[in-house]
């Protein structure tokens, strides 16, 4: 019978490059970057990597099919690295590799590595194949815009919410990821707004304004994980571990037919159950100190909270008004931004997320550090459109809490 992971890996240091419009450096650039942070911060030479694994999406615009770019790029000594892809959720299946791979036994110390360069594609939004290509219709008429907002429009109708509190509560995620970008120097948006500002900028995909949408960035992210042992044979003390990493695929039956309402996600529900078992959680709400979650649109965290069973159904609205996820809330959300303000560099933004986490558990956030000290951090990350999408919760916390 399978136990799980927790507190089997530990992580033994992390790196983030700075996100924005890159226009200096390609992809490899951004490895170096991200990959020399968390090399440093390990306290390890790149000999000491046995095994890695390599998050990039939309390799047509980035590094190429292979893992090849990033094996030359940081000079990895000869060992077996992995590119992986499960849509915006890249990140994160990089971390799961390597994480399982220490917590098997079959390597000491592993390499997860996530990046993306798109603002040298000339396409404002994610670039796919067919733009531009009229005669193609794979993904025909299809927005993420236009998809999320239908996810907004179903959850208000689910839940009879007034239309003018769902669009305020949606401008407070987006207010409050500004605030707490505004504090760090790696974020792509450090721009503060306020809610009149969201409420009157231009419709994108009624009711998604504007502001109710992330941006699209170059970026990178890294993490080196080891056993707690071997953790500890390396000087280290306070350790941060990983408690539980899960992941739902849909199946399909989103798309097949109408036992579900559009309101919700499936994924992210069975994604967190099994990830609450794993890590021995039986009152997120109760238990979680800080979340990081996949706010591609503010209507994105908002159905998210809930479906991680932190607000209860239909209570993200009201939690969100009153301040529960601000940054001197009771859980803090997007404590660094979010993708709201880092853009989504796709490859990279799972592992930019335990990043914030890791920080935070060590005390380094800056200006940004949390008052009280976080004991479980949680990061959400989604990929695909609400009918059909891939769903990752990864717990992650204080050795032995």
């Amino acid at each position: 019978m399978a136990s799980g992971i927790r507190d089997r890996v530990a992580i033994l240091g992390m790196g983030c490059s700075r996100f924005g419009e890159r226009w200096d450096c390609d992809a490899e650039d951004l490895m170096v970057e991200a990959y020399e942070e968390a090399l440093a911060d390990a306290g390890i030479e790149s000999k000491d990597i046995t095994a890695a694994w390599f998050a990039t999406c939309l390799e047509e615009q980035s590094v190429g099919k292979s893992a090849i770019p990033m094996a030359q790029a940081i000079r990895l000594p000869y060992i077996p690295v992995t590119r992986v892809e499960n849509l915006c959720a890249s990140g994160t299946e990089a971390f799961r590799g390597a994480v399982y791979a220490v917590a098997a036994g079959a390597c000491d110390v592993a390499l997860a590595l996530g990046s993306e360069k798109l603002k040298d594609t000339g396409y404002g939004g994610l670039p796919q194949r067919t733009r531009g290509r009229v005669n193609d219709m794979y993904w025909a008429n299809v927005s993420a815009p236009g998809s999320f907002a239908q996810l907004a429009s179903a959850y208000r109708a689910k839940h009879g919410i007034d239309a003018a509190d769902l669009k305020r509560a949606m401008a407070h995620v987006s207010v409050k990821s500004h605030a707490n970008a505004a504090l760090n120097p790696k974020a792509h948006l450090r721009n503060q707004i306020d809610i009149e500002t969201v409420l009157r900028a231009p419709m994108v995909a009624d009711p998604l304004g504007l502001y109710d949408c992330c941006g699209v960035s170059d970026g990178a992210a890294a993490a080196i994980v080891t056993t707690p042992a071997i953790a500890r044979s390396l000087g280290k003390r306070e350790l941060v571990s990983v408690k539980a990493i899960q992941i739902a695929v849909s199946s399909g039956v989103e798309s097949a037919h109408q036992s579900w309402d559009g309101a919700y996600f499936p994924t992210t529900r069975n994604a967190a159950r099994r990830a609450y078992a794993e890590a021995s959680i039986t009152n997120p709400r109760a238990q979680l100190s800080l979340i990081e979650v996949h706010d591609c649109f503010s209507i994105t965290e908002l159905v998210t909270v809930e479906d991680l069973f932190i607000s209860a159904e239909a209570g993200a609205v009201s939690d969100i008004l009153e301040g529960f996820y601000d940054a001197d809330g009771t859980m803090p959300c997007q404590i660094d931004g979010g993708l709201k303000c880092f853009g989504h560099p796709i490859g990279a933004s799972g592992l930019r997320m335990i990043y914030e986490i890791y920080l935070q558990m060590t005390g380094r956030a800056g200006e940004r550090q949390l008052r009280k000290p976080p004991v479980l951090g949680l990061t959400h990350n989604l990929g695909g459109f609400p009918s059909a999408n891939v769903s990752s919760v990864a717990v992650i916390g204080a050795y032995g809490a």
